[in-house]
């Protein structure tokens, strides 16, 4: 199973732009330029994610020499789920919408193995929301174990 490009090519470029803005102690804009060479990412698709993601509010951009992207809040208060949602949805495992009561099956049940998706698709929600920027750049801090409420759903 794998995260789509825009939500992997989104967390990889907050990482990178919340690793300058610790390494450089300071608030100064990254150009997307450098972010695209140092990952390997092409820019003019992170062009388009930061556009998402400043609609977000995840991010600020300024213009002129000195022009890029800073983060619009503290990297301890980013998470890594709110990355994903902003450059495209939330992880989604299974083909049924969970609110509806049509299933993903011709015959209008949900297939066999809907629940198990399910709580997968809920263990990486719960994962992913406790993770921050900070935790990941600082890599001193082991990622939270999810535990889940114990509900049936």
């Amino acid at each position: 199973m794998k995260l789509n490009t825009k939500s992997r090519y989104a967390v990889m470029a907050m990482i990178d732009l919340a690793q300058q803005v610790e390494e450089q102690n300071e608030k100064n804009c990254v150009p997307l330029s450098l972010i695209a060479k140092r990952q390997n990412l092409p820019l003019q698709y992170l062009e388009q994610l930061f556009a998402k993601l400043r609609k977000c509010d995840l991010v600020k951009s300024a213009r002129g020499t000195n022009g890029g992207y800073e983060l619009a809040k503290s990297a301890n208060n980013i998470r890594i789920y709110d990355i994903i949602v902003a450059a495209d949805a939330p992880v989604k495992v299974t083909r049924c919408d969970i609110t509806s009561e049509k299933g993903c099956n011709t015959n209008d049940k949900r297939c066999n193995s809907h629940q198990l998706w399910h709580e997968l698709e809920r263990v990486m929600h719960d994962y992913l929301i406790q993770v921050s920027l900070q935790d990941v750049i600082s890599g001193q801090k082991r990622f939270p174990m999810v535990v889940l409420n114990g509900e049936n759903s």
